[in-house]
């Protein structure tokens, strides 16, 4: 089935409602996209997760097709809260977990709150404790005190030079040209076109603080669950280097892969290394 012919469940999960779309058949596995995409981001990895799993795909509240109000709880334990729900309301006994950026910190406190559940996690280019990507913060301080400043995200997106930077989207990609064409369409295209989503994305953005991320410098101990990680080599938004030290601090981990000429995206850019890498550890081995 390709993603855009599969159903769209909207599952009302408290302050928000979620959109989901489930593939395959097998072990549960929760798959949790980065900022500032959706679920569609897994679509080249889904055959051959889907060929052994029952892949739940989520958009994130703020993003893709997820449903928000004024009384959202965009925090990263808001979303952690929200996805324990969602595995409640399904229903699954236990499932695996694959999540990128943003997501998987957020998949990290979902991990800490329904631990007994999540049986493996693999954590692809994400928030590392101490550190800050670049331009990130500066985003949030604009999209909380400067009035318009979503307007002005919208407008800035139709540049190409500016998408193209590293304040864009260079930083996502080893061959810049994969910004063209199916990513545009899908992940930049819907800020320019509506209010309302780059609405959400800021809201999305701005309620995710930095002082969770460093907490997990120690919290990671608690997660007893196996874990990999699986990193696009070139990433300069959270590097490589950095990352090796953070493995060090979860009691299972079972490694990190490195994706050659790849950088924050490696799902996205060289989708068969990361089955590769994540098939087995998935399963068990």
């Amino acid at each position: 089935m390709s993603y855009s012919a599969a159903v769209v469940e909207k599952i009302d999960v408290g302050d928000a409602t979620l959109a989901l779309r489930r593939f395959g058949s097998g072990p549960a596995l929760l798959m949790v996209h980065g900022f500032p995409l959706h679920g569609t981001t897994w679509r080249r990895v889904l055959p051959a997760l889907s060929s052994r799993h029952t892949c739940y795909v989520v958009d994130l509240a703020g993003l893709g097709d997820s449903e928000w109000t004024g009384a959202t709880d965009f925090s990263w334990q808001g979303h952690a809260r929200r996805l324990k729900v969602l595995m409640d309301r399904v229903p699954v006994r236990r499932y695996g977990a694959i999540a990128q950026n943003t997501g998987a910190t957020i998949a990290r406190c979902l991990a800490l709150v329904d631990g007994a559940r999540v049986e493996r996690l693999v954590l692809i280019n994400t928030e590392i404790p101490g550190h800050r990507p670049p331009w990130i913060p500066l985003y949030q301080w604009l999209m909380r005190l400067v009035p318009g400043a979503p307007l002005l995200f919208r407008q800035l997106l139709r540049s190409n030079a500016f998408v193209r930077s590293g304040m864009g989207f260079g930083g996502c990609f080893h061959d810049l040209e994969r910004i063209e064409g199916e990513f545009r369409e899908q992940f930049i295209t819907p800020y320019v076109e509506s209010a309302r989503k780059t609405d959400g994305m800021a809201r999305y953005l701005t309620g995710l603080t930095w002082e969770t991320v460093d907490g997990l410098r120690h919290r990671h101990a608690e997660l007893r669950m196996p874990v990999l990680l699986v990193w696009g080599e070139d990433d300069p938004t959270f590097p490589i280097a950095l990352a090796r030290k953070m493995a060090e601090q979860f009691p299972d981990c079972r490694g990190l892969v490195a994706i050659p000429r790849a950088k924050l995206l490696p799902h996205e850019e060289r989708p068969e290394l990361v089955a590769e890498a994540v098939v087995p550890f998935l399963g068990g081995r």
